[in-house]
Parts: structure tokens; sequence; C-alpha cells
């Protein structure tokens, strides 16, 4: 099976670019829904304890479980948990949900600012302040997601401006109901680096420290290094004649004689299968023929095969984006910390 090779020191590289704009290390959440990414959770985790983040955001109760030891703070965006935890704080998603939590779970408010996605709307917060006080559940937080932080519009602003209207309520709401003051958090990775002057509680920062974040080109933040590559090992090598050709269908035709290796990496691992449309590897080297589940071929007699040092790399080829790529990755891959 093919390698993960991940880079300590360009992941803390673009920690050091985040914390510049949350202006504190403290004040960074690294999203870790996804296997980190597709990096590897407890890999990730334990390099981010060793920089100095104490918070995190995963997706299920599993995900905090697993993580639990190296943070001081988890959100958990996704799940209903089972048992109550102080390390552990879980997302309110909508007033419905609220009764499924267990008394004195530590919860956080989603506010749908207008990704119409997950979250409560802003004239619901009093009901669920009053559903929230009635189940006993303990209140630390309120949040939102931009929908369009990462794109050229107008929608960042009036998102932003809607938060801001549920942080004014929220506030009057956690004194009327008796609850401690909240924490308040909106920005991704896209979005911290709009902030002019950051002054939230936290930003949730997942691509960007992975350093596979695109914005356009006014929005552009120089400086991030890809944490993530994949290397794949020779199972095989044979000297084909021109024209001969190669792997299911027959769709990898060779145009001269040359020598041709298939390598331990195809859609079984993730590699997706659009990129058998042409792929050259980041040092020009061709994938002939179709992506098969557990290898691929390509014009090189080497005995390892850097297949991309970047999910933006494959991302080009396959027409998607690296968050794609890099959650395509099995975690039974072998991951490394260089």
């Amino acid at each position: 099976m093919a390698t993960i090779i991940l880079n300590k020191n360009n992941f803390f590289n673009n920690l050091d670019i985040i914390a510049k704009y949350s202006k504190s290390v403290d004040k960074i959440a690294l999203v870790l829904k996804d296997n980190a990414y597709g990096h590897g959770l407890v890999e990730m985790s334990s390099m981010a304890k060793e920089y100095g983040i104490k918070r995190a955001v995963v997706r299920t109760h599993r995900e905090a479980e697993i993580a639990e030891s190296f943070f001081s703070y988890i959100l958990v965006l996704g799940d209903i948990p089972t048992m109550v935890s102080k390390t552990i704080r879980y997302t309110i998603n909508d007033l419905e949900s609220i009764d499924k939590f267990p008394k004195e779970t530590r919860v956080e408010l989603k506010i749908d600012s207008g990704m119409h996605r997950n979250g409560i709307a802003i004239d619901e917060i009093e009901e669920a302040f009053i559903k929230i006080k009635a189940r006993g559940l303990l209140l630390e937080g309120l949040f939102t997601h931009h929908r369009s932080a990462d794109e050229l519009t107008s929608e960042w602003f009036w998102q932003k401006k809607n938060f801001e209207d549920a942080k004014r309520i929220a506030k009057e709401l956690a004194i009327k109901y008796g609850f401690a003051p909240l924490r308040f958090h909106s920005s991704n990775s896209a979005a911290l680096f709009r902030n002019a002057s950051f002054d939230e509680d936290m930003a949730r920062v997942g691509i960007a420290a992975y350093g596979c974040m695109t914005l356009p080109k006014p929005l552009h933040v120089d400086g991030f290094k890809p944490v993530l590559s994949l290397w794949a090992k020779k199972l095989s090598s044979r000297k084909l004649k021109s024209h001969q050709r190669v792997g299911y269908g027959g769709d990898g035709e060779i145009l001269s004689d040359g020598v041709v290796s298939n390598y331990d990496f195809g859609y079984g691992e993730g590699f997706l299968r659009v990129c058998a449309n042409g792929y050259k590897t980041p040092e020009g080297i061709e994938l002939i023929g179709r992506i098969s589940m557990d290898n691929s071929s390509f014009l090189s007699s080497k005995d390892k095969l850097l297949i991309f040092d970047s999910a933006l790399h494959v991302a080009t080829y396959a027409s998607t984006i690296s968050y794609e790529v890099l959650t395509s990755l099995k975690p039974e891959i072998k991951r490394e910390i260089f």
C-alpha cells in the first residue's frame, strides 16, 4: 500500500501564518473532521498539541473520543452525545434536536446566518434559549458558518452582519436566562483572512492549516505549504513496444518503446478514477491507462513514485476541490510524520 508523508515543518509554517491573523495561538481551533481532512486524526492531533493548539473541531463523537487526550476543548459539529464530557461540546443544529441531548451536556448553538444548511433562524434564538434552559443543558457558545467567504461576492458581508445581530440578541438573552458569557465564532479559513481585525473568541481553521486553500487573487494569502504528500511503491515493471496498450479496456497506449511500472495506489485507496484522463505526477511522469482498484501504471521504472505533493495538483486533473482529494484517502494508508 502507498505511504502518506506529513511534513511537520510545513504544518507549523501554516499555523504561524494563521496565528498572526487570529492574533493568538489560543484562538485557533483546528478542524480535524473526516480523519483530519484525510491527513490522519491522531497524527495531526499530535502535531497540533506539540505546536500549542488547545482547541479542535470534529464531526462525530467517535472522532472527539480519539482526539480528547490532545485538546482541552473539542466541538462536535454533527452528532448527539451518549455521555457528558467536560472537554467535548456538541452543536445544536435545530430546535427539534435539543430534547435529544443528555442533561448537563455542554452545547453551542449554531445560527443560520444565510447558508440555509444547519442552524436555527435568528428569530428562533429566544425559543432555543428557553428549551436549552428547560432541558438543563450548559450553553457555552454561539456560532455560524459562511457559505461564500472564499468567493468575491457581497455574501460574506451580509452574513457577517446577520451574525452580529445574532450575537447582540444572544448576549442579552444570556443575561436574561442565566447563562454565563457566551463564546462567539464564525470564521472558517477563508473568513479569517477577510477580517481586517479579528475579534472573535476563536477561528475554526481547516484547509488553510493543511496548506491547500485557494482564494481569488484579491483575497490570496501567501506562504501556505501543503502538509501531505503521497508516495507509491513499485509492484512490477515491463518493457513495452510502441502502441502496446495497458490496463482494463486497453485504454493506455504508449507511443514509443519504454518501461511501464505498476504502483500500489488505486481508487480503492482514494486515487480518483477521473484522473486517468491525462494525469501526470508533479515530476511530469505520465499515468498510463485506467486507475485500477489497488494499483496504477506509470511510464516510470522508479522503485518509489511521488504521486502528488499537493492535493491542489490532483484537484486540477479531477476538476474538483482539494477537500475531496484529501478526504478520499483511506485511513488504512500508512501515515508518517517527517
